[in-house]
């Protein structure tokens, strides 16, 4: 994420205080260290954001929207793929530290990908969170460089330890300031399989970082 803040972070994610989640990763300091930048990460446009808000889902065996696919049992995740990107990375498990905060990917693998092992393993019912570097102290580009770049209905597949594959397709992508990030609509539960991958992004300064975070909203959709 950013600048060396290192504050809260997302929280279980079957649980409603998943703000503590949150937290963390609108300050930037779960996503990138503080790069130094000649240029800026792709963002999304405002078409890639929902035209209205994402409805409520009910009930624990609905299927995803669009699909008949069934949600899979909870298996961990192994790999993550955004194609149309040529994102394929590896995924390690992030825990909370003792102050309750998200502990982001180590900053020395730029091409380390992470999730939320308390909350819900991809393709599970639930919401499923997934985070990574955009960029590194160095001015690397990280595993979510070009996350920004993600538009409606590109795939995100994630490879799990029951070698079954989880085939995610993405409903909106937005950016949000850090001062409003909107943390239930995020990490809220749901009662279907969906996945949430995050980065930072916004605008940045030298002093403070990213401003905010890119956020891809996907639903399973397939499973292999």
């Amino acid at each position: 994420m950013d600048s060396g803040h290192h504050n809260s972070a997302p929280a279980p994610a079957y649980v409603p205080s998943v703000k503590l989640l949150a937290w963390t990763l609108v300050t930037g300091a779960l996503l990138v260290t503080g790069a130094l930048h000649d240029g800026q990460p792709p963002q999304p446009s405002a078409s890639q954001a929902f035209s209205s808000p994402p409805a409520p889902t009910v009930g624990h065996t609905a299927r995803a929207a669009g699909s008949a696919v069934q949600p899979l049992r909870p298996s961990p995740p192994l790999r993550l793929r955004i194609p149309v990107i040529g994102v394929d990375a590896p995924l390690t498990e992030l825990d909370l530290d003792a102050a309750g905060a998200l502990q982001p990917p180590p900053a020395d693998n730029p091409g380390l990908a992470g999730w939320y092992g308390g909350g819900t393993s991809p393709g599970s019912v639930g919401t499923a969170v997934t985070a990574g570097h955009v960029d590194l102290p160095t001015g690397e580009p990280g595993v979510f460089y070009g996350l920004g770049s993600v538009t409606k209905g590109d795939t995100v597949e994630i490879d799990r330890a029951d070698r079954r594959t989880a085939v995610f397709t993405v409903d909106a992508v937005e950016v949000y300031d850090k001062e409003r990030f909107p943390s239930d609509k995020v990490y809220g539960s749901s009662a279907r399989p969906e996945l949430r991958v995050i980065t930072c992004g916004g605008g940045y300064t030298k002093s403070d970082g990213y401003q905010g975070n890119v956020v891809v909203y996907a639903t399973l959709t397939a499973v292999r």
